[in-house]
């Protein structure tokens, strides 16, 4: 009886490690907000991790050893792209010598494809325009609308890399895109009081929220995306703030807190941080509690500065 009884216990764990590794794929997300929509559409059939974490600015990532080991294990990587990562990302893909995930390959994704663009340049663009991104704005995950698209396109790659989980995943994503629909309602009319208000932004971050949710942007802090303010722009900023009776700066929480403060001095304005990301560290734990957040505190700033 106890030889039998270890047989058959063999035997589960065998058939256990044998389903475990036929099924598990290995998904790195360049961005917390990646790898949240990634999470709900691969649900136990992919482990999720990510590089930039929501508290960093995910232009300027410092290259480590440790995501090259976690590149060169991936079955799968989901970039935003858009320009958003060439500082950082081209180098660790280098260095991981992964031809599963390099460009043009099956287990690659690109968030950002299909979509339509904002802010996409017209010209040439060079180094004196700052961080201009030929090939549009790369904060597109920050339309919640977007997030349909961006877990199309990890839904199409899964497909790709494990046809054998194609049921899974259409669930999961059906289940995605009904929680996301059904929160927009509630987001769009937690918002809806306040279209038309006017905002400045310190970088060029939020059009994409801002035209969702039908704020506008007067100006930004930076006279160009990535470009310190010198004292003429700073002016100009304080000029039009008066003038045009603006109310709320929004700041992300990485950039220059000393200089909004400093801006509010002069000016009365009331400086908003807003985490433009998931952040497991912040409490924004997923896609859906970023909004959340981002909806309830500036409904709440505008609501206090209309009364």
């Amino acid at each position: 009886m106890k030889r039998q009884f270890f047989l058959l216990l063999l035997f589960l764990t065998a058939i256990g490690i044998e389903t475990a590794g036929a099924s598990t794929l290995r998904l790195v997300a360049t961005t917390e907000d990646l790898a949240s929509i990634a999470k709900a559409v691969g649900g136990d059939r992919v482990q999720v991790d990510f590089i930039a974490r929501g508290i960093q600015d995910p232009h300027f990532i410092d290259p480590k050893p440790s995501y090259i080991l976690k590149l060169s294990k991936a079955d799968v990587l989901v970039s935003v792209g858009l320009g958003l990562e060439d500082a950082w990302l081209p180098p660790l893909l280098k260095g991981a010598r992964n031809a599963r995930i390099q460009p043009g390959a099956s287990g690659l994704v690109v968030a950002a494809t299909g979509l339509p663009l904002l802010d996409v340049p017209s010209g040439r663009v060079d180094r004196s325009e700052g961080d201009v991104h030929g090939a549009g704005n790369p904060h597109i995950w920050l339309d919640p609308e977007n997030g349909h698209h961006i877990a199309k396109n990890i839904h199409a790659a899964l497909i790709r890399v494990d046809p054998s989980g194609k049921a899974v995943y259409a669930k999961n994503l059906d289940g995605f895109l009904k929680k996301l629909d059904r929160a927009m309602v509630q987001w769009k009319e937690r918002m809806r009081p306040f279209k038309g208000e006017k905002v400045i932004t310190y970088h060029k971050s939020w059009p994409y929220f801002l035209g969702r949710f039908g704020l506008m942007a007067v100006d930004y802090v930076e006279p160009r995306p990535g470009i310190p303010p010198g004292t003429t722009h700073l002016q100009g900023l304080i000029e039009r703030i008066k003038s045009k009776n603006v109310s709320v700066l929004i700041v992300e929480p990485y950039l220059d807190g000393k200089m909004t403060r400093w801006i509010a001095k002069q000016t009365g304005i009331t400086v908003v941080t807003l985490p433009p990301s998931v952040s497991e560290q912040t409490g924004i734990r997923d896609y859906f509690a970023l909004f959340e957040h981002l909806t309830q505190t500036l409904a709440r700033v505008f609501s206090q500065e209309g009364g």
